[in-house]
């Protein structure tokens, strides 16, 4: 049976895009909380920017590995998802906290299920250490959906929410990648 992360015969040449996302994550997500009041400002700009790289990124890395992994069309919907998300907020500025709070939340609730759903991939696999990266993946989900049971009360909660959130993804991104970089030194292939 053919699954998402499934290599055909092939290393995994390119786990460190995933390392490289979650390190961007986590620096966001400190930058965020150690300036709160400037952050609530300029949030929905460094949002924007944001999700269109990390939509570039997966896009990117979709192309990359579509002669080797089954499903790679859905590391692709994943990133022009996110390139739609990130275009709407920059070409929409004035956008109002509650909405950025909606936008946010349920872009954060995407990447922690798509977070959950490689954590259980990867066990599927019999890769070791994928409680870590469960655990993350739920804790991504946990935080947005407390993002947007709040939209309203969103105010500097939006702010702290959004940088656990952020710290959250990227330490699970981390994991992720090592994981599979584990996989690219020992093994090469999933099969």
């Amino acid at each position: 049976m053919k699954t998402i992360l499934l290599v055909r015969g092939k290393r995994i040449k390119n786990w460190w895009v995933s390392l490289l996302l979650g390190l961007l994550y986590i620096a966001l997500g400190i930058w965020i909380l150690n300036t709160p009041l400037k952050s609530f400002v300029s949030l929905s700009v460094l949002f924007s920017i944001f999700i269109i790289a990390s939509g570039l990124f997966w896009t990117i890395f979709a192309f990359s590995i579509a002669k080797d992994l089954s499903g790679w069309g859905w590391f692709l919907a994943g990133g022009l998802l996110e390139l739609l998300i990130g275009m709407l907020l920059i070409f929409f500025p004035a956008i109002t906290l509650t909405i950025l709070a909606l936008f946010v939340g349920f872009w954060l609730l995407l990447v922690g299920i798509i977070g959950i759903g490689n954590a259980l991939h990867y066990k599927s696999f019999g890769g070791k250490n994928w409680g870590w990266p469960l655990a993350f993946g739920i804790a991504t989900v946990v935080f947005s959906v407390l993002l947007l049971a709040n939209p309203i009360f969103a105010g500097i909660s939006i702010v702290f929410m959004t940088s656990f959130s952020l710290i959250s993804w990227g330490i699970f991104r981390i994991i992720f990648a090592f994981n599979l970089r584990k996989i690219h030194k020992t093994r090469g292939t999933w099969e």
